[in-house]
């Protein structure tokens, strides 16, 4: 197999984990929301991050937030969203 496929069994099973989902229902949802694409795009840039990252990015492409890597997004995730002060 392609190191790029044995990552993607690697996301597949760090999402499938932080989000007590099975292997269906991750394949499934990274169909329908083009994960298996950004994942296969961006290879070269996410294989060298955390798992937490992955999964962190992987939330911003399911929630259609913000893209995927973006700082706003992982702040979010991180942090929760941002309150708007009503001056």
């Amino acid at each position: 197999m392609s190191r790029q496929g044995d990552f993607m069994i690697y996301c597949t099973e760090q999402y499938k984990t932080a989000k007590n989902l099975t292997g269906k229902q991750v394949s499934e949802l990274f169909s329908e929301y083009n994960v298996w694409e950004y994942i296969y795009s961006f290879f070269e840039t996410i294989h060298t991050t955390g798992a937490g990252y992955i999964v962190n990015d992987i939330d911003c492409i399911l929630r259609q937030d913000v893209k995927p890597s973006h700082t706003v997004c992982r702040h979010r995730a991180k942090n929760g969203p941002k309150k708007l002060d009503k001056t």
